[in-house]
């Protein structure tokens, strides 16, 4: 809970503050049995004969006192409600974004271990749970505790007997539960890791619904779920069965506390040490204290769920961030890109993805990596937007090493169009503002323009305006490609990747997509990179580089690469059909 406390220390004077107004708050409601049995002893019972003016006058000042302390206790409690609310939604929203930027500068290979809804999941989980233990904290442990001193304080006054009584109580109480709730909090790590393994699950099924619903798995995919929800269920049935041992015995406990007391204090009576008044005054705090003391095993419960879920959050704020050297040098506008012998091996493989590549490209060149599935083009990608980094060799821009560089500086200067179209839900304008918060409606509509996307917008009576939908569902995949090509090109950015744009899309939509590429890199303001699987996408680059098990293996322009007849031409011969002349169709 050490981690809990760190994010509390920031509001330490806002939390005594409440303390102090909390303890105020609730002294002042117990004394009103006091004043009550002041009234019992002083004007019921009349031990001094007082006439009956006397007495309704003495009971109206004692009710009025009453109702003042009633309205300050009232007052003091809302003051204490509202600045701890305050520090409490402070908390969650400090601890929440935390772990968002936490979660957002991890690198990429923690994504690919693990699904973006167990990460929300131990996000959503720390917050709701340290939340509603800190208001337990303080509206009912805290509270109790400053009752049961006021009690204590009010026994001493009358008799020492009373003390003993409530010490053992409290003892065996508080150690009782301590014993029972470690039993509880293994029970709540199991029931959170399910939970979180859920969330996953479900957030995975929500994504692919359209590939769940083709396919007919729809109840398939309503009994693997089923499979989890039995397992949480299981678990919260073993958490309730120790939950309500802790109760029944936390409940006889204090029964038995209760009635003791009353013993005491019927005992003291008995022996005229104390007055009736005084014994229905001891009665109703006692009543006041052990109703929030039958709360403390939802306390515990409260306690050992959050103390689990900071452990969870813990463990990922220990994850280390994505590298960035602690002295960056800065960089301008990319003029060049140089790959020198990178070496790149993903956990626990055998072999390496990437094997001595080594090349390089400067503004306004085009260039492309072909090469067939598990070549490692994919992977080269990721080397070059910093998602994966080097095992041996080194990436630079402008003769500067990555290892030396912020890389966020210089993804600010990539245009990536990927395969796999990511689009928002939303407006198109909200899509392409994405990447450039501050452009403009000029910079955008010429962004369209060049990615030949303006038949998008004149199909829509709203324009910029128009709703996607989750994902762009509203779209073609040629649309949503425009689209993706259009955020790309409105950074205006130095280097410009196309991650295999057009593999997914018809021959048609791929002639215009690849029509539009070309054009794009016709004017040379950028170095444009291009992954592709069809060889007719990438025939217009400067330098084709072929690759075979993560090795370049052939380079040169298309029509070089035909000629020699290697990996190249088969692959071309393979995707043109069998043709006696390969060159006819160039």
């Amino acid at each position: 809970m050490a981690l809990f406390w760190k994010y509390l220390k920031p509001y330490r004077w806002y939390i005594l503050l409440v303390l102090l107004l909390a303890g105020i708050a609730q002294i002042l409601a117990l004394y009103d049995p006091i004043i009550f049995g002041q009234i019992i002893d002083d004007y019921a019972l009349n031990p001094d004969g007082r006439n009956n003016d006397e007495r309704v006058s003495g009971v109206v000042r004692l009710l009025v006192i009453a109702i003042v302390i009633a309205l300050a206790a009232r007052l003091f409690t809302s003051f204490k409600d509202y600045f701890l609310r305050m520090i409490v939604q402070k908390f969650g929203m400090q601890i929440f974004n935390d772990g968002l930027r936490q979660t957002l500068r991890l690198p990429f290979q923690e994504f690919e271990d693990q699904s973006s809804g167990e990460i929300l999941s131990i996000l959503q989980k720390v917050r709701a749970d340290t939340e509603r233990f800190f208001n337990s904290f303080i509206n009912i442990l805290f509270s109790s505790i400053v009752g049961i001193g006021f009690l204590m304080w009010y026994a001493v006054t009358k008799h020492w007997a009373l003390i003993p009584i409530f010490f053992v109580g409290v003892v065996v109480l508080g150690g009782l539960t301590s014993i029972l709730s470690r039993s509880i909090k293994t029970i709540q790590r199991s029931l959170i890791r399910q939970n979180r393994q859920m969330s996953g699950t479900i957030t995975e099924s929500l994504r692919n619904i359209e590939l769940v619903k083709s396919l007919g798995l729809t109840y398939p995919e309503i009994r693997r779920l089923k499979v989890h929800t039995q397992e949480i269920y299981d678990l919260e049935m073993a958490k309730v069965k120790k939950m309500r041992t802790l109760t029944f015995l936390q409940g006889s406990i204090l029964i038995m506390l209760k009635q003791s007391i009353l013993f005491i204090l019927l005992w003291l009576i008995f022996r005229n040490v104390l007055s009736p008044g005084e014994l229905i005054s001891m009665q109703f705090i006692s009543s006041g204290i052990i109703g929030p003391l039958q709360d403390l095993g939802n306390i515990i419960l409260s306690y050992r769920e959050a103390e689990t879920a900071l452990s969870l959050f813990n463990d990922l704020m220990q994850k280390q961030p994505e590298y960035n050297p602690e002295e960056p040098v800065e960089v301008g506008l990319i003029e060049q890109l140089h790959f020198d012998n990178v070496v790149f091996r993903h956990k626990n493989a055998s072999s390496n993805a990437i094997q001595n590549i080594s090349f390089e490209a400067k503004l306004g060149d085009t260039i492309a990596f072909v090469g067939p599935s598990g070549s490692g083009k994919s992977t080269l990608v990721k080397l070059l937007v910093g998602l994966y980094r080097p095992v041996e060799g080194d990436i630079l821009y402008d003769n500067t090493s990555i290892k030396e560089l912020r890389y966020n500086q210089i993804r600010r200067q990539m245009g990536f169009v990927t395969q796999d179209t990511q689009l928002f839900s939303g407006t198109i304008r909200e899509n392409l503002i994405f990447v450039k918060p501050d452009a403009t409606e000029e910079e955008m509509m010429e962004a369209v323009r060049k990615a030949s996307a303006t038949a998008i917008l004149e199909n829509s009576e709203k324009g910029l305006d128009t709703i996607l939908g989750e994902g762009g569902k509203k779209l073609s995949g040629g649309e949503k490609q425009r689209l993706s090509i259009a955020r790309a090109l409105l950074r205006k950015p130095r280097l410009l990747i196309f991650d295999e744009a057009t593999s997914a899309l018809d021959s048609l939509t791929e002639l215009q997509i690849t029509e539009t590429v070309k054009e794009i890199s016709a004017d040379k303001q950028q170095i444009t990179l291009l992954i592709a699987h069809r060889l007719s996408t990438i025939m217009h680059a400067d330098t084709i580089f072929v690759l075979e098990r993560g090795r370049i293996v052939e380079q040169g322009t298309h029509d070089e690469l035909v000629g020699k007849k290697g990996l190249y031409f088969a692959m071309w011969r393979q995707q043109i059909g069998e043709r006696k002349d390969p060159l006819a169709v160039v």
